[in-house]
């Protein structure tokens, strides 16, 4: 996928011709709205006490994407639940995660409501993550579109191609770091398949894998960068300072397996043909969910 610079220096799309797949990575949104607008203690509630504060800070987020990135299919991917084939491999994987707010809980099922009333499908397999969905969904249709996908995680990374553009959100409204090849390159001189190598080496405490005792972000970057993966550490063990050999060394199980757990799996048992999920607003369905949920001001933006 082509990428220019624009005035501001910031990269803007430039049109292929091709239908634009937007992937939405569900929840990392749906908590990305919460904390933005339950950090004050005042949460956003019905009349009849419901909180929606998360399902309105969402749709202002996917809505301001959709005019963004002007998509002509959209799916919405969502985690089914803690347990996974990751967990699996290892018992304390997230492990470390606080339960979700109270206020949250009952919003998890209404946001999947108000995604089905922009007739948009609601993506997800028990055993895998959200991540896993959304890359299966991006390889299977980057050769027919461009792919665009919507997240505040950089685990992602690891999928972006030339047809496979990964949106990262920042602070604000409308702020996205748009990542290619090459700006993945220009900005962290990495490949796409090498933030799976550096994350194996250091770890990730965010979920709970611990990468190889002792070695860091600096040094796993350093690494990567110099020797190319970690099968080409692996073959050059040998010529690594005592130090980082020895934390390598003592730690080899540890390191494929916290690979493992970096990777994202691309085939994941599900199918979802471009043809189900054509973006095509039926705005009175819409406006009469936003009803229901008393969201009139956010009636503006759909027109």
């Amino acid at each position: 996928m082509q990428m220019e610079m624009d005035l501001d220096g910031g990269l803007t799309e430039r049109g292929t011709g091709r239908d634009r797949l937007l992937l939405v990575d569900g929840m990392a949104i749906l908590f990305r709205a919460y904390f933005a607008t339950s950090f004050t203690g005042a949460i956003r509630r019905t009349s009849s006490g419901l909180p929606v504060n998360a399902v309105h800070g969402f749709v202002r987020y996917f809505w301001d994407a959709v005019k963004r990135f002007e998509p002509s299919h959209i799916v919405c991917c969502w985690d089914m639940g803690s347990k996974t084939f990751r967990s699996d491999q290892f018992a304390l994987y997230k492990a470390n995660r606080p339960e979700a707010p109270l206020d949250l809980i009952p919003q998890f099922e209404l946001v999947k409501d108000v995604v089905a009333s922009f007739g948009i499908p609601n993506v997800g397999l028990a055993g895998y993550e959200a991540d896993d969905c959304i890359g299966t969904l991006a390889r299977t249709h980057s050769e027919a579109t461009d792919v665009y996908v919507l997240t505040g995680d950089q685990d992602l990374l690891q999928l972006v191609s030339d047809t496979v553009t990964v949106a990262i959100m920042k602070k604000g409204h409308g702020n996205y770091a748009l990542y290619t090849p090459d700006y993945l390159m220009e900005e962290r001189g990495l490949r796409p398949a090498q933030i799976i190598d550096v994350k194996g080496l250091m770890g990730d405490a965010s979920d709970n894998y611990p990468g190889v005792k002792g070695i860091g972000e600096k040094t796993a970057l350093k690494l990567i960068l110099e020797y190319g993966s970690i099968d080409g550490i692996l073959e050059r063990l040998a010529e690594l300072p005592a130090t980082v050999r020895a934390k390598i060394e003592n730690d080899l199980e540890m390191l494929e397996l916290s690979r493992q757990l970096a990777r994202i799996h691309c085939e994941v048992p599900l199918s979802l043909a471009l043809d189900s999920c054509c973006w095509a607003l039926d705005r009175p369905r819409v406006a009469a969910k936003f009803e229901e949920l008393e969201f009139g001001g956010l009636l503006k933006l759909i027109g």
